[in-house]
């Protein structure tokens, strides 16, 4: 069966974004930059393909796998406006560890707080990627 895997596109900052992740998530993180590939010979040519700029980032944790890359030309792209990353949390302490953690240095829409569907927050962090946190004791 496919798998649904998250994919950001970051304007130069995937290498700090991902590391962030990692350790606010944890997880394996794999990192290869534009000079790394066997295609740097042909990327001068892509506009902002620069040798240090982030080709292809993945950070795995268990069964869930979150992609990441450096836009080529981050004019291309709004931050941020279509796309939230919704992790579903296995416990309180998880989702308010994570909450601090992802949340910091970023803008809070719905503080961490009890819903109808459970334990929520919404949040936007400091690379500008759109966060929803959900925990709900009902579904453990």
């Amino acid at each position: 069966m496919a798998q649904l895997r998250p994919y950001l596109h970051f304007d130069g900052t995937t290498r700090e974004a991902m590391e962030f992740y990692k350790e606010c998530l944890g997880g394996e993180l794999e990192l290869q930059t534009v000079g790394e590939t066997e295609w740097a010979k042909d990327m001068p040519d892509m506009p902002g393909a620069t040798p240090e700029k982030i080709m292809h980032g993945t950070l795995t944790k268990d069964n869930w796998v979150l992609i990441a890359a450096d836009m080529m030309d981050p004019s291309s792209f709004k931050k941020g406006d279509t796309v939230s990353i919704c992790l579903v949390c296995e416990s309180k302490e998880e989702i308010e560890d994570l909450y601090k953690k992802l949340s910091e240095g970023g803008d809070i829409f719905m503080e961490l707080d009890e819903t109808p569907f459970g334990t929520f927050a919404m949040f936007t962090d400091k690379f500008g990627t759109e966060w929803m946190l959900q925990f709900d004791e009902d579904k453990k």
